[in-house]
């Protein structure tokens, strides 16, 4: 079976976590306290709706 290349752009997953470690960046938490702070309310920010197109982006139906 022929495999494409590895490509990022098609993972939604990277999308996500690009966005989140430009945000965790825009924070500068400084401790690991304040970091799991951070990175709870980042989380809570993705809607559901941002999440599927994410999923929709990649060329994926989200169940």
């Amino acid at each position: 079976m022929y495999l494409p290349p590895y490509s990022p752009g098609l993972d939604p997953i990277e999308q996500l976590f690009a966005e989140l470690e430009a945000l965790l960046r825009k924070a500068a938490a400084r401790s690991r306290d304040s970091l799991w702070s951070t990175i709870g309310d980042v989380l809570d920010a993705f809607t559901p709706a941002e999440r599927g197109n994410y999923i929709r982006k990649s060329g994926y139906e989200p169940v």
